[in-house]
C-alpha cells in the first residue's frame, strides 16, 4: 500500500504530494519523535516510579488488587514501574502501531508479558466486559499525555473518557494533579515575535516610516500557543510585571471535564508598564499530598533551579494579549486564563468579568491575514531595524533613477525599501491569494496602493504584460518563503531568477548576487539528548526502542538534517565554520550537480554531536546576511545563531551516546551534494582520526 506525504520543492517554493512507501510516516513519525528525549529526561521518570509506588501501596493498602490502566504508554515504561511496584496487572494502551509493537517486545524483553497487555487501540476505543480489552474496570489510572501547554494532544478528553468508562469512581491517578501558572510580562522581543512594528527608513528626502495597516494593529494574533525555551531568553528581555500566579488545577482522580471554561485571578501589577504576553507553564503533582511533584517552571520561578531539569518534548509557553494594554504599579486587574478541550489562551480584565459579565470564551482568531501568512520567527526578522538597514545599505548601491525593480519573496517589505530609495517603477510578486491581499493591505496603509504593482501570480509563470512591457533592472528578493523548512530551501531563488532570464534588461542586477552554504561541527550542551540512545532506563531494558529508532533515521531522507531554532539550544563550536558550496545567482542553474568534498579540522576538544548547516546570502560585494552564525565564536566556541531562523542539524550518530568517550575524531570529512532537478542538498559527514586539509 502507498500513503502521500507533503514535501517541499525547492525548484517549485510549493508542497507537493508525493507517493511513498507504506512505513514512510512510521519511520518519520519515529525518527523525529521525543521518545529519546523522554527516555532521558530523569527528573520525570523518578518521580513517575516514585508516584506509581505511591499509588499502588495506597491501593494495596485497601486490601484491593491493584488494576493499571495505563494510557499512552508509549514504551511500556510506566507498566514496567508499576508491575516492578506490585500491581497485580496492568492494561497499556498505545493507539501508534509501531510504538505498540515496540512495547510489546520491550515487555516482553524485561520479563512482564504476564503481568501486562499492550493494547493497540485508542483509549476511547477500549471495551470493557468478559469479552472486551479489559475484564473489569481499572483502579489505577497512569497516563503521559501531556504537551507543552498541558492539554494540547487531547488530555482532557481522553482523561473524561477513562473516566466515564474505563476507571473505577475515585480511582488513584498518576500524575494526581496538574497545576497551571502564569506571568504578565512586557517584552519588546516577544511581542515583536507577534506584530508589525513601524520600520524606519532613510532616503535621501528624510526618513520615511513604514507602518501596519489598523487590521493589523486590532488582530488578536495567532490563536496557537508559542512554545519555547523559555531558560534561553535573557531575562534583560522582559520585565516582569506580575507574581507567578496559579491559574487553575485539574485533578486526574476525579471526574475531569473537556467543555469550555475560564479561571480568573486578581493581581496587583508589581510594576508599571505595558501588557503584552503571558509566560506560562505546568507542574504535576504525582501523590494527593503534592509532595512528589515535576516542574516545568523556568529558572527564575524554579524552587531549586540547580536541579532544573532540561527536555524539550515539554517547555513553557509564550501567550499574547489580544491587544497591549498600559497597568500601573498596585492597581488591581484581573488575569483570565481561558481554555476549551485542546487549547488555552488568555486575556486582562480592569475588573472581574464575573462582576462585569464579559468573559470572552470565544478563542481569538486571525483576521487580518498577516499571522496566517507569517509565523512568529518571521514577525521578528520584518520587526528587525539592524536587518532592514543592511538592505537599505545594500539597495541604495543598486538602485539608479530609471531602475524597474521585481521583488520575488513571500509578503517581503523590499518592494517598499525599493520604491522608498527612488526606483521608477516597482512591482513585487505574491503567489498566493492570502499574501496578495495582506501586501495590498500593507501598500494602502502607507498611501502605495498606485505606487507599487502586486502581481498574484506563480512567478515562473510571469509574462511581458504583467511588467507592462517593460524589461527587469533589479530582481530582489529577500529571499524568503513559506514552504521553506530547511536553509537551502529558500533556493527557490535561483530557480526563479532562471525563469525570469526573459524578462531581465541588458546589466539586469540580481540581489542577493549569490549565496553560500556554510558548515560547523558543534558539542550541544543538551540537544544531541534527543537523538541519543539510552539503553537502561530507571532498570529497565529499552534497547528495542533505541534499535527502532535507528532503523527509521536509516530510512531515506529521515538520516538527513533537520530544522532547529539553535537561539534555543546552546552549543559551542568545534571548528572554525567553513564554506561548502556557493550558488551564483547572476548566473541560471547549472545543469549539473554541484558537490563539494573536503574535511573540517577541530580545534577545540569536546564530543562532536554535529554539523549545523546554513545559507549566507551576498546582497552585494561589501554586503553579506547570515541565517546562521551571527559573529565568530568566542575563545571557548560559544555560538551566537541568528534568532530568526532555523538552521540545519545533522546529527553524527556514532557520538550521540552518553556512554562514549570525549576524545577521539580530529577531522569530519564531508561530501556535500546540490542537485539542480530537485533542489536538494545531500551531505555525508564522516568522522576521521586524522585531520585532511584537502578541499
Amino acid at each position: 500500500m502507498k500513503v502521500f506525504c507533503g514535501r517541499a520543492n525547492p525548484t517549485t517554493g510549493s508542497v507537493e504530494w508525493l507517493e511513498e512507501d507504506e512505513h514512510y510516516d512510521y519511520h518519520q513519525e519515529i525518527a523525529r519523535s521525543s521518545y529519546a528525549d523522554m527516555l532521558h529526561d530523569k527528573d520525570r521518570n523518578v518521580k513517575y516510579y516514585q508516584g506509581i509506588r505511591a499509588a499502588v501501596s495506597r491501593v494495596k493498602e485497601r486490601g484491593q488488587k491493584a488494576l493499571v490502566l495505563d494510557i499512552g504508554t508509549g514504551t511500556g515504561l510506566l507498566s514496567m514501574m508499576a508491575v516492578t511496584a506490585g500491581a497485580d496487572f496492568c492494561y497499556a494502551i498505545e493507539v501508534f502501531k509501531p510504538m505498540a509493537d515496540a512495547a510489546v517486545k520491550i515487555v516482553e524483553k524485561n520479563g512482564f508479558s504476564d503481568k501486562i497487555k499492550v493494547i493497540n487501540k485508542h483509549s476511547t476505543e477500549v471495551t470493557i466486559g468478559p469479552d472486551g480489552d479489559m475484564p473489569c474496570r481499572a483502579n489505577i489510572l497512569i497516563t503521559e499525555l501531556f504537551d507543552t501547554e498541558l492539554i494540547g494532544e487531547g488530555a482532557l478528553p481522553s482523561y473524561e473518557h477513562a473516566h466515564r468508562h474505563l476507571v473505577q469512581e475515585n480511582c488513584e491517578a498518576v500524575p494526581h494533579r496538574a497545576n497551571i501558572y502564569a506571568q504578565l510580562v512586557e517584552s519588546r522581543r516577544m511581542w515583536s515575535w507577534n506584530k508589525l512594528f513601524p520600520i524606519r527608513v532613510q532616503t535621501r528626502l528624510g526618513e520615511r516610516v513604514i507602518v501596519p495597516p489598523p487590521e493589523m494593529e486590532r488582530c488578536p494574533g495567532a490563536p496557537s500557543v508559542c512554545d519555547i525555551q523559555l531558560n534561553q531568553v535573557s531575562p534583560t528581555d522582559f520585565t516582569v510585571l506580575s507574581d507567578v500566579l496559579p491559574m487553575f488545577s485539574v485533578d486526574f482522580s476525579k471526574q475531569v471535564s473537556s467543555s469550555s471554561a475560564c479561571h480568573i485571578r486578581q493581581f496587583e501589577p508589581l510594576a508599571s508598564g505595558r501588557a503584552q504576553v503571558v509566560l506560562s507553564w505546568w507542574d504535576i503533582e504525582m501523590d494527593p499530598e503534592g509532595k512528589i511533584r515535576c516542574t516545568m517552571a523556568p529558572f527564575w520561578a524554579h524552587t531549586d533551579p540547580q536541579e532544573l531539569q532540561w527536555r524539550d518534548h515539554w517547555m513553557q509557553c509564550v501567550y499574547f494579549l489580544p491587544q497591549e494594554e498600559p497597568v500601573l504599579q498596585g492597581s488591581a486587574l484581573c488575569l483570565v486564563a481561558h481554555h476549551d478541550d485542546y487549547c488555552v489562551w488568555y486575556s486582562l480584565q480592569r475588573t472581574s468579568p464575573e462582576k462585569n459579565g464579559r468573559v470572552h470564551p470565544v478563542r481569538p482568531v486571525c483576521d487580518c491575514q498577516a499571522h496566517l501568512l507569517w509565523n512568529r520567527p518571521r514577525f521578528g526578522e520584518i520587526n528587525d531595524q539592524d536587518r532592514t538597514d543592511q538592505y537599505v545599505q545594500a539597495l541604495r548601491t543598486v538602485l539608479k533613477p530609471d531602475s524597474v525593480c521585481l521583488c520575488v519573496s513571500d509578503g517581503s517589505l523590499l518592494s517598499m525599501l525599493a520604491h522608498h530609495l527612488g526606483a521608477e517603477q516597482v512591482f513585487t510578486v505574491e503567489s498566493s491569494a492570502a499574501s496578495h491581499r495582506l501586501m495590498k493591505k500593507i501598500f494602502k496603509a502607507n498611501h502605495l496602493e498606485d505606487k507599487i504593482n502586486v502581481i498574484e501570480k506563480r512567478p515562473e509563470l510571469l509574462t511581458s504584460a504583467d511588467l507592462g512591457g517593460k524589461k527587469v533592472s533589479v530582481l530582489l528578493g529577500e529571499p524568503f518563503f513559506t514552504t521553506s523548512l530547511l536553509p537551502w530551501h529558500n533556493l527557490y531563488f535561483w530557480y526563479v531568477r532562471t525563469s525570469m532570464d526573459q524578462h531581465l534588461g541588458p546589466g539586469a542586477v540580481v540581489m542577493p548576487q549569490a549565496a553560500s552554504l556554510h558548515a560547523v561541527v558543534v558539542e550541544f550542551r543538551d540537544l544531541w539528548r534527543i537523538r541519543s540512545p539510552c539503553g537502561d532506563c530507571e532498570g529497565f531494558d529499552v534497547h528495542i526502542m533505541d534499535d527502532m529508532i535507528k532503523r527509521a533515521l536509516d530510512f531515506r531522507e529521515s538520516k538527513e538534517a533537520e530544522p532547529h531554532p539553535l537561539w534555543e539550544y546552546p552549543c559551542h563550536s568545534l571548528s572554525e565554520p567553513q564554506q561548502i558550496l556557493t550558488f551564483d545567482f547572476r548566473q541560471p542553474v547549472p545543469l549539473q550537480p554541484v558537490r563539494a568534498e573536503g574535511s573540517i579540522k577541530l580545534r577545540r576538544p569536546g564530543r562532536s554531536h554535529g554539523a549545523v548547516l546554513w545559507m549566507e546570502y551576498h546582497l552585494t560585494p561589501d554586503s553579506t546576511v547570515s541565517t546562521g552564525l551571527l559573529k565568530p565564536a568566542e575563545d571557548k566556541g560559544d555560538c551566537c545563531w541568528n534568532p530568526h531562523c532555523k538552521q540545519a542539524v545533522y546529527f553524527f550518530s556514532t557520538t550521540l551516546d552518553p556512554r562514549a568517550p570525549s576524545g577521539g575524531p580530529q577531522a569530519v570529512s564531508y561530501v556535500v551534494e546540490f542537485h539542480p532537478d530537485t533542489g536538494d542538498v545531500t551531505m555525508d559527514f564522516t568522522l576521521s582520526d586524522t585531520p585532511d586539509d584537502g578541499h
